[in-house]
């Protein structure tokens, strides 16, 4: 069952591995759903990380994925494939996806969607699903987040770091964030961290054992790598939990793990769109049952930076890469 849809439809495609000027709109077919996806006319889709390093060629996309840029969107469904029993078409939903979001319309398996909060913006709701897909898994499953103690989470006033501060005091911890500027850090204090360390200025991890009376931080997000694995270890507390999501400053460093000997520290990381659909399904389930509520009661929403059109993406490109933005860069899909 479907509604008119088109045969061809706009996409920002990669043309080839480089800068931001690689991406180049044109015309694609339309998808069509598999048994259990659901077809979106997209209305609008978030830009991460990920999809800067895919641009660059960093990022090899999965197996049967789309290989457009795009791993968050929202919209209306308008098409359903076979064993779709959840949404119907015409509901308004935001998603996870594989891939191929910068798009007009894009497919995604009904498990990784959710209904959209009735006080968020269209635009708001697709800012949800990467950065609360990442932070919910990595700091709450992986990391074992619990009430009452300290979390550490590096780039503050990113995607990911906004949500994190939000979700964690959200579940009673004790927020400390780092950021690159004075403004940047008043905005994490405005927004529930207890404290906000500038590394141009501070080194964190004194920093951390000042405001916590030498205890140090349980549980550590870092996407920095390079040399904030070894630092990392000097913040962390005994039996802390350091979950690592990206390498900004490199996957490969020189590190004297004798601290997580000694404070019998836990150093994992994770990525998350390679997981099974079956495992986004979980973690879809798990937001709207213990997330959603607090989205609708007001308690937190995605920040927003800056919205694009669709076929200027290069510039909402440029503007991740500057490191200035506080908040999540949006895509607009006419």
């Amino acid at each position: 069952m479907s509604l008119q849809i088109p045969d061809t439809m706009t996409a920002v495609a990669i043309s080839e591995p480089g800068g931001p000027e690689v991406l180049k709109p044109e015309q694609r077919a339309v998808p069509t759903p598999k048994s259990g996806e659901i077809l979106v006319q997209v209305e609008a889709a978030g830009v991460n990380r990920p999809d800067i390093l895919q641009r660059r060629g960093l990022y090899p996309v999965p197996k049967d994925a789309s290989d457009l840029p795009g791993l968050e969107i929202s919209g209306t469904i308008v098409a359903t494939g076979d064993g779709t029993n959840r949404f119907k078409i015409g509901d308004k939903i935001c998603a996870l996806t594989a891939g191929g979001g910068y798009a007009q319309y894009c497919t995604v398996d009904e498990r990784s969607a959710m209904p959209i909060p009735s006080n968020l913006s269209i635009i708001e709701a697709a800012a949800i699903p990467e950065t609360f897909f990442t932070v919910w898994h990595n700091v709450f499953q992986r990391g074992g987040l619990k009430s009452g103690e300290t979390f550490l989470v590096h780039g503050g006033t990113s995607g990911i770091g906004t949500t994190a501060i939000q979700l964690a005091k959200a579940f009673g911890a004790k927020v400390i964030t780092t950021a690159g500027s004075a403004e940047k850090c008043d905005f994490c204090l405005k927004l529930g961290a207890q404290r906000a360390i500038n590394y141009m200025e501070e080194d964190f991890p004194e920093a951390v054992m000042a405001a916590t009376d030498g205890h140090g931080a349980d549980v550590i997000l870092d996407m920095v790598g390079g040399d904030y694995v070894e630092r990392n270890y000097a913040a962390a507390a005994v039996e802390g939990r350091i979950i690592q999501i990206a390498f900004l400053r490199g996957a490969q460093t020189d590190v004297n793990i004798t601290p997580l000997l000694i404070k019998r520290l836990v150093h994992t990381g994770s990525t998350l769109r390679p997981r099974s659909l079956e495992f986004k399904g979980q973690i879809a389930a798990e937001l709207e049952d213990q997330v959603w509520p607090l989205i609708e009661n007001g308690s937190l929403r995605p920040i927003m930076d800056s919205t694009y059109p669709l076929e200027n993406a290069m510039a909402a490109h440029e503007r991740m890469e500057t490191s200035k933005h506080i908040g999540k860069i949006m895509l607009e899909v006419s």
